[in-house]
């Protein structure tokens, strides 16, 4: 089951949580002066310490097609630059704590946690205790002076990053985003769009990140983020339940024809399932009966992307429709589909499978 699709807390304004170490080992160059022999050998350390590892998928990147790493992409599992990336990578998941490892992105590793909805302590846990198994078998490149030293000083010192992926619909009809990004920028927090540095905020989605790793523990990160997110999400709570009955009224038929469109139509656009999203999952915080709730909307977020969409099978080669319009008709089925699946409570009653390509492989990295 991927990680969105797991059941979570404080999915009325948290999409999701993921925490992040960035680590290098000891006697290899940073990524600048990396040479592909000198990646294939930490590629080979890591598939050595992991392959045999219960509950482990390993995955080495150049063994699996374009669309398979651009799904891993849109799904959070890897980043944009990991899955263009041509140099030897590794990809190790522990799908039972949503743990996922890149070995060979920016940095030698990027060890992450992601989950769905506000769980930012099991995150942080769970990713420590990944690294310190991880430094218990590798020497990881450490100043007494500076902490853990990394591919961009931004990362120096403890090298977290803490991330909540946030749905802030009032808060942007407000007009109150731009200011609250200034003032999250004076205390060393980044706001960000929903796939990082230099994407865009669609449907009202931010990514609020820390951006300070030097003089400051991993533990006083956890707890200064926890309050700026508690912060945050407090605001938007009070702002949907400020709205008067006009208000409310508007907002409501907004959402029930953006779920009429979603049950019901032939062709869904991205941007316009973007729109339809946004609506539809405020509808549900204020007073929305329908079956659509948080949860279900949010696994549409990551199935519709495209890549994600043509490794679950929804292409048609055999069509003389141009390919654009031919992925907005997949994508409207996907939809239904989708919610038929769910029941009311917004429990899924069918889950995904991983493409064979992200299964387990039993070649080292040197066979591949």
């Amino acid at each position: 089951m991927f990680w969105y699709e797991k059941k979570a807390e404080g999915k009325d304004v948290c999409v999701s949580t993921r925490v992040r170490l960035a680590r290098n080992l000891k006697d290899f160059p940073f990524k600048a002066r990396l040479t592909d022999e000198k990646a294939a050998e930490i590629v080979n350390k890591l598939f050595d310490i992991y392959n045999d590892q219960e509950n482990y998928t390993v995955t080495t990147m150049q063994d699996i097609g374009r669309i398979d790493a651009e799904s891993l992409a849109e799904r959070h599992y890897i980043s944009r630059d990991f899955a263009k990336s041509t140099s030897p990578r590794l990809l190790v998941r522990d799908d039972s704590r949503d743990i996922a490892i890149m070995v060979g992105e920016e940095d030698h590793l990027r060890i992450q946690c992601i989950k769905n909805g506000y769980a930012l302590e099991e995150a942080f846990r769970a990713t420590m205790e990944e690294e310190a198994f991880l430094d218990s078998r590798l020497d990881f490149a450490f100043s007494e002076s500076l902490g853990y030293l990394t591919h961009c000083p931004t990362n120096l010192g403890t090298a977290l990053r803490i991330s909540v992926m946030m749905h802030l619909p009032a808060l942007t009809a407000a007009g109150r985003m731009e200011a609250l990004t200034q003032q999250l920028q004076k205390i060393g927090v980044t706001v960000r769009g929903l796939y990082g540095e230099g994407s865009r905020a669609d449907a009202a989605l931010y990514q609020i990140s820390n951006q300070v790793t030097m003089g400051i523990t991993e533990e006083e990160t956890l707890r200064k983020m926890s309050k700026i997110i508690g912060q945050i999400a407090d605001t938007e709570r009070a702002m949907r339940t400020s709205y008067d009955e006009e208000t409310s009224e508007k907002l409501l038929d907004r959402a029930q024809r953006s779920e009429g469109i979603l049950r019901t139509a032939r062709l869904v656009s991205s941007s316009e399932f973007l729109s339809l999203y946004n609506a539809a999952r405020l509808g549900c915080m204020i007073g929305n009966t329908s079956s659509l709730t948080p949860e279900l909307l949010d696994s549409l977020l990551f199935a519709v992307m495209p890549a994600t969409m043509e490794l679950a099978g929804y292409r048609d080669t055999a069509t003389t429709l141009p390919k654009e319009m031919q992925r907005d008709k997949n994508r409207a089925v996907l939809i239904q589909k989708t919610i038929a699946a769910y029941g009311k409570g917004g429990t899924k009653k069918t889950r995904s499978t991983p493409s064979d390509k992200e299964r387990k492989s039993k070649k080292t990295p040197d066979e591949a």
